[in-house]
């Protein structure tokens, strides 16, 4: 049935996806809405193991999208776009963290322990789904590059904010108000943090010394991939963050290696049915029954972080000096939220047992919802910016 399965949703997605984009709606999307129509919730199609393997392929899959994003960090292109790019990211993650934080503290009246987990979360952005929307319909430009240089770094804001935000709200939960306890939290969470930029280094400078032994072009794929599973494997091990360490592994990668840009043209190859099978499992294990409890607090969620993203972004923009276009357009194609977003719920379901629950629930739902919205914003917004 594993094998059986498999074969139906890769079969499956390619024809979803054929008959989606006549609709000019992005195939992500189609991916994602197959998921659920064959995922436990509707016809349930879909093999207990395939789903039990859901975990595996998504870190194989996070590891395979941040390693692909780090390549934005070349100094040289960073130097044309760097500005907008450091404006921007840190304007619209802190505007959504900031903006939904404040709502649910004052306006819902939530504990604002519970207001901070919410408010973390909501700065994180999906680069499996802007990448896929890019990729599609091969956008180019100024626009586009900035928007892959945000997605990439947005996610590191996201881990910071939420590793700071989650020790304060460990701290208010327990009620413990002590600055050495504080300073604790934050040094640990900072120090995985470290420790995943100190592991994407080293094997970035052992891959770049090693490749001059790797001579064709199916060695490449085998040793690329390779490492990408090694750092990913040792990130999980050390529990270091496996978007930040092979992020910051292709990062200083393509700083030190004259033709790097072969490393990330030979997994161009093997990614499309990976990213394929992510998204279909993503909505295979997303279950429908959790949008009947969406509720007051999801739709707040949803319209907040939508507009602390697309406020920060105008005003990163305006203080970068960047184009009108991309001032006005740039937060719309930020919306969508995916991996990062339910992987720090999950730590927040983990962590705190009583309230957890309720926001691992909120985060799964306003997941379907942005994942279903959030390509399609991505879409008009580069095509409003005249980059598609």
């Amino acid at each position: 049935m594993t094998i059986l399965s498999l074969g139906f949703i890769l079969l499956a997605a390619l024809l979803a996806g054929k008959l989606i984009r006549r609709l000019k709606v992005p195939v992500v999307t189609a991916y994602l809405l197959l998921g659920i129509i064959v995922g436990p919730s509707v016809l349930n199609l879909v093999s207990e193991d395939i789903l039990g393997s859901s975990g595996m392929i998504s870190n194989i899959v996070l590891g395979l999208i941040a390693f692909t994003i780090g390549q934005n960090f070349a100094l040289e292109r960073f130097r044309k776009i760097g500005k907008p790019v450091l404006w921007i990211s840190i304007f619209e993650a802190s505007g959504a963290w900031l903006l939904v934080t404040l709502i649910f503290w004052l306006i819902l009246r939530q504990p604002f322990y519970i207001a901070l987990l919410f408010g973390a979360i909501s700065s994180a952005t999906a680069p499996a789904a802007t990448m896929m929307v890019v990729r599609e319909y091969k956008a180019k430009g100024s626009f586009t590059d900035t928007l892959l240089g945000i997605v990439a770094i947005d996610d590191a804001w996201c881990l910071i904010i939420f590793a700071l935000s989650f020790s304060v709200a460990k701290a208010l939960f327990a009620h413990i108000s002590s600055n050495i306890f504080l300073f604790k939290a934050v040094f640990h969470s900072l120090s995985e943090i470290a420790g995943a930029f100190i592991l994407g280094g080293i094997l970035a400078l052992v891959l770049a010394y090693l490749s001059r032994f790797v001579t064709t072009p199916s060695d490449l794929l085998i040793y690329t991939l390779g490492f990408i599973f090694l750092n990913t494997g040792l990130a999980l091990y050390l529990n270091f963050s496996v978007l930040l360490a092979n992020m910051f592994m292709a990062a200083i990668l393509v700083n030190v290696h004259k033709v790097s840009f072969k490393f990330f043209e030979t997994l161009r190859t093997v990614d499309s049915p990976l990213y394929l099978l992510f998204f279909v499992l993503a909505g295979a294990n997303l279950e429908i029954g959790l949008l009947k409890g969406l509720g007051l607090l999801g739709l707040v969620y949803v319209a907040f972080r939508a507009l602390g993203k697309i406020g920060g972004a105008y005003l990163g923009g305006a203080i970068a000096q960047v184009p009108v276009r991309m001032k006005n357009y740039m937060g719309l194609a930020l919306l969508p939220q995916a991996g990062v977003a339910l992987g720090v719920a999950l730590i927040a379901k983990t962590q705190f047992p009583e309230i957890g629950g309720m926001i691992f629930t909120t985060i799964v739902a306003t997941t379907v919802i942005y994942e279903i919205i959030g390509p399609i914003c991505t879409r008009i917004s580069l095509s409003k910016a005249g980059e598609i």
